[in-house]
């Protein structure tokens, strides 16, 4: 057989957008497959998994519940107060690198299964549009079809799910910041007594409604980076969506030998249905080769399979596979790029699992208090400082402030006893730490020590005791005496 030159068209800009600049909307056709039936189970998970969250209880709070009136933020059982945010460094490099490592193996796996924009578009949004209009041909026709009853009808009737979908999303969104009996509690009652809660709420509302009922793809295509950094975390040996041009050109319709290798075709497998295109989310034709837009959502795969299943050709025209193996090649699972990534990602591991380990279920700060930063009299030399103690547990809980590496002559005043925090509360001492002149030679360190009465742990700040030249506290002492 004659070598076949394979012509595959260019595209210098976005499908969605006209010659004109003006928006092409789409109406994706509706598919059926494996990959079609997997995707719904997982946005199913994922959905009740969002959604879910405000609803779950682990020791006493919301499995995620970022209490911002209070700096709380409880995570699954472990509390952060505004004193950890320091951690966020860690999860946000962390998640960073775990993209960096899954996409450099299996493309856009994030996009098309897991990102709750694709999620929610594709299995919540969209099933509203064809359940109400039917699938794309009706769509096409019902938008280019006349103003009628019948058609406002089923505008409004969609528009207004639509409008419930997106407030239903909002409030359970504005849950993980006030939990759940706070939001029935301002619902309850008229928005005056919540400007804030209900301002954002309403423009909360309204972006969701603009971004799944018009923007759509757009988000993917032009505000989201990620399909734009993606050429530079995949190479050749990447895991992505494809179309086997090798066996799919030239296109045509001619069946002569086809599923028999034996006989000569004048044709590819690729029958040139467009099938493809018709049931892409973001309307490319993966024919082209790996483009920005693509999100990896698996419906070209289910498409074109299905083709292929009527006219008896094998399976895989198009499908999950690395560029290099559909040019004939091998694909290399273990490269530099990957181990870079993996090392990146286990290092962010063992530095979170390491800060993770740090944090405690009390906080402790200590601050020098505002003005002098130390005060003379007759007797003593006078450092000042606020303590701060932050309870973080459910449960009161005491504690007891000792001084370490300080003088024997050095006096402590204010923390006398054990201090008793209140659940989720805070306590203010000052605290304040007394050196006699006579004994005071130069400023020096200390240690801030607070131990919980159980025993459990302590809480420790490096703190330095402050004052003049011992020179001058001597000379200023002499002078006193000669003056008697």
């Amino acid at each position: 057989m004659p070598a076949t030159t394979i012509v595959r068209p260019s595209r210098e800009s976005v499908i969605t957008i006209r010659a004109d600049g003006s928006r092409s909307f789409l109406h994706p056709a509706d598919v059926r497959g494996r990959f079609a039936r997997a995707r719904k189970i997982a946005a199913a998970a994922l959905i009740v998994f969002y959604l879910a969250l405000p609803w779950i209880t682990i020791n006493g709070h919301p499995a995620v519940f970022l209490d911002v009136a209070e700096l709380r933020f409880h995570l699954f059982g472990l509390t952060f107060a505004a004193q950890d945010l320091w951690l966020v460094f860690f999860v946000i490099t962390g998640l960073g690198f775990s993209l960096f490592f899954v996409t450099a193996l299996f493309g856009r796996v994030w996009c098309g299964w897991a990102c709750p924009h694709t999620v929610f578009l594709d299995h919540v949004f969209r099933r509203i549009e064809r359940w109400i209009e039917g699938d794309a041909v009706r769509r096409r026709a019902l938008r280019d079809a006349p103003l009628s009853a019948a058609k406002i009808a089923r505008r409004v009737a969609k528009h207004g799910l639509y409008l419930f979908a997106a407030a239903t999303i909002t409030h359970l969104l504005l849950a993980y910041f006030v939990s759940l009996p706070e939001v029935w509690a301002m619902v309850r009652v008229e928005p005056a007594r919540h400007w804030g809660a209900f301002v954002f709420m309403v423009v909360a509302t309204g972006v969701l409604y603009f971004n799944f009922a018009w923007f759509r793809e757009q988000l993917c295509i032009v505000i989201c980076p990620y399909g734009r950094i993606q050429s530079a975390l995949i190479d050749d040996h990447s895991l992505v969506i494809g179309y086997d041009a090798e066996r799919g050109e030239p296109r045509g319709k001619n069946k002569a030998g086809a599923g028999d290798p034996a006989l000569q075709r004048t044709v590819g497998d690729c029958i040139d249905c467009n099938r493809c295109v018709q049931v892409c989310s973001t309307g490319i034709d993966i024919r082209q080769g790996l483009q920005m837009e693509c999100v990896g959502c698996t419906a070209c795969i289910d498409a074109c399979d299905e083709v292929m299943d009527r006219l008896a050709r094998p399976r895989g025209l198009i499908r999950y596979d690395s560029q290099r193996a559909l040019a004939g090649g091998r694909t290399r699972w273990i490269r530099p790029r990957t181990l870079l990534y993996f090392g990146l990602l286990l290092i962010g591991a063992t530095v979170a699992t390491w800060a993770l380990s740090t944090v405690r279920p009390a906080s402790l700060g200590v601050t020098r208090m505002i003005g002098a930063p130390y005060v003379i009299d007759a007797t003593t030399v006078r450092n000042q400082f606020l303590v701060r103690l932050v309870n973080k547990r459910n449960t009161p809980a005491r504690f007891t402030l000792t001084i370490m590496g300080a003088p024997a002559e050095l006096r402590v005043v204010g923390f006398d006893g054990e201090v008793e925090v209140a659940a989720m509360g805070e306590v203010v001492h000052p605290l304040v730490l007394q050196q006699p002149r006579l004994s005071y030679i130069a400023p020096f360190h200390l240690v801030v020590t607070v131990r919980d009465s159980a025993g459990q742990y302590q809480l420790t700040r490096a703190v330095e005791f402050l004052g003049p030249e011992a020179r001058l506290l001597r000379e200023e002492e002499k002078e006193r005496r000669e003056k008697r």
